[in-house]
């Protein structure tokens, strides 16, 4: 008897102190899920799921506070809806940065001002001949070529430079009859007996052999030379009409040529055209008379071209309009076919204007960073116009002493792409009236607590009904876990997990009970 007291007494503190250790447990069990449940409802008389970091969406913590990349925490709301801004207004897309990070990724802000601006143009062009200092040299009779001189197609020649000589039937008669008129003449002007009358009708006839000779393709030199000597000849040169390049050359030694076929086309290159092609309204911008820049690899330094009054031709192949400018081209330096660069800039009235960098253009719209106040910047699509290479001319959603990002803004556009991912507000958008859109409706994965849109989830058939209420999935995988245990998942969902889980790479069944002894360590 006295044995089996001594043995219930410690048998009986052990029990004891297992039944204070239980209420103790439970006790701190339902004082941390009362202070969980107050923090997620903490925030506006709304019901809080955790806190995310919008620079990494799947970090999650339980009270607000810094994420690890220095920004603040920002609540996901069981409604779905996006976290409210000043003025009670879905302050979507914006970006809060502390200042220390704002110079780590180098944002710089500038205002908005509406003032005189230039533009600058820049177009290609080619070079082209003038065509007013184009020379044909065509075949007046038929004949032979007799002696080709060394002058070929790109030559540079000076005027009257022989270029060849050739034969023709058809000068003898015209030859011989200016032969006599020289002759004629001489002996007129020997003899002061001869009347005034008869030394005119000399003279006059002398004139009209030369217009003979001169018709048939005899120059001017060499008429002169034979006037000089008396003496005829049986070559008759072909000599250059001015000083330029031989664009084309169709006679060879020994040829056989026909009357009206070109044997020689030359340029005079000391004025040139410059032909422009201008690519959108451009053209309306320029006016005759106007100087433009026109630089070159070829050349030392640039020169300028006047546009002439001639009206811009549509050229079909490259589908622009082509300016033409005259040039004067001393040394020869440009050549047809050549490519330039032509740049002119014209001074437009005022406007508001930006950056070009601080415009991003995403194919779709064009939108700008805004700053709010010190370290809060907020994405606004915007309309824009002209464009100078340097700054974009901003027609629509910016107003004078706006402030926006001009450096920095493709992280910033990252960031607020992020946050709306984590977030799960829709994509910032505006009606034709410049008003926001309304929110699509929203519901909330109860197996992994992201938000999901209503429509797209009933698309893409992610949807469960469950004692007559539907639930919306973000995944497959998240849809299969609830039909499976939607007792489990619901009872879990009363819960939210720790800071820094995601419900997606968590097992949603209980791990299986530890194997053991359940009896206290005791036997009765």
């Amino acid at each position: 008897m006295t044995l089996r007291l001594a043995f219930e007494v410690p048998v009986m503190r052990y029990r004891t102190v297992a039944l204070l250790m239980m209420i103790v447990a439970v006790g701190c069990y339902l004082a941390g899920y009362s202070r969980h449940s107050t923090a997620t409802t903490a925030v506006g008389g709304r019901k809080v799921l955790y806190w995310a970091d919008p620079m990494n969406p799947g970090f999650r913590a339980e009270k607000p506070g810094l994420a690890p990349c220095g920004m603040p925490l920002e609540p996901v709301y069981a409604d779905g809806a996006p976290a409210r801004g000043a003025g009670g207004a879905a302050a979507s897309g914006m970006v809060q940065l502390q200042p220390g990070v704002e110079q780590q990724i180098g944002v710089r802000v500038e205002t908005v001002l509406k003032a005189p601006w230039c533009q600058s143009i820049r177009m290609p062009g080619t070079v082209a001949a003038d065509e007013n200092r184009v020379f044909r040299i065509t075949s007046a009779t038929d004949g032979w070529i007799k002696k080709v001189l060394p002058p070929t197609t790109d030559s540079l020649v000076g005027k009257d430079q022989v270029l060849a000589t050739f034969y023709s039937p058809e000068f003898f008669s015209a030859l011989k009859s200016f032969l006599y008129a020289i002759r004629s003449l001489k002996r007129t002007e020997g003899s002061a007996a001869q009347a005034a009358a008869q030394l005119e009708t000399v003279n006059s006839n002398l004139e009209n052999y030369k217009v003979s000779l001169r018709n048939l393709g005899m120059t001017e030199p060499q008429i002169g030379a034979i006037q000089r000597t008396g003496e005829g000849t049986d070559n008759i040169e072909i000599r250059s009409p001015a000083s330029g390049l031989i664009l084309n050359r169709n006679v060879s030694n020994g040829q056989r040529f026909a009357k009206g076929i070109d044997l020689y086309r030359i340029a005079d290159l000391s004025r040139v055209w410059i032909l422009v092609d201008v690519y959108d309204n451009a053209a309306l911008l320029t006016r005759p008379g106007m100087r433009m820049e026109v630089s070159s690899p070829y050349l030392s330094k640039p020169c300028y071209a006047t546009l002439t009054d001639t009206p811009p031709r549509f050229d079909p192949a490259t589908r622009t309009l082509k300016l033409r400018l005259a040039a004067d081209n001393p040394g020869f330096l440009l050549r047809p076919d050549m490519f330039v660069d032509v740049a002119f800039k014209v001074d437009l009235p005022p406007a508001l204007s930006v950056p070009s960098d601080a415009v991003l253009d995403s194919g779709l719209k064009k939108s700008v960073f805004v700053e709010l106040s010190p370290g809060r910047y907020q994405p606004r699509v915007v309309e824009t116009g002209r464009s100078t290479g340097e700054r974009i001319e901003i027609v629509k959603g910016l107003a004078a002493g706006e402030r926006v990002v001009v450096s920095g803004n493709f992280l910033l556009d990252s960031e607020s792409r992020m946050k709306n991912a984590g977030s799960a507000s829709a994509p910032a958008s505006e009606t034709a009236s410049g008003t926001p859109a309304a929110p699509a409706a929203r519901e909330i994965d109860p197996s992994c607590g992201m938000p999901v849109d209503r429509g797209r989830a009933e698309a893409a058939r992610l949807v469960s009904q469950y004692r007559g209420k539907s639930y919306y999935f973000c995944t497959a995988g998240c849809k299969d876990r609830f039909d499976k245990s939607p007792e489990k998942v619901l009872a879990k969902r009363a819960h939210p997990v720790a800071s820094g889980l995601d419900l997606h790479d968590m097992e949603m069944d209980e791990a299986p009970p530890r194997q053991g002894r359940t009896d206290g360590g005791h036997h009765d």
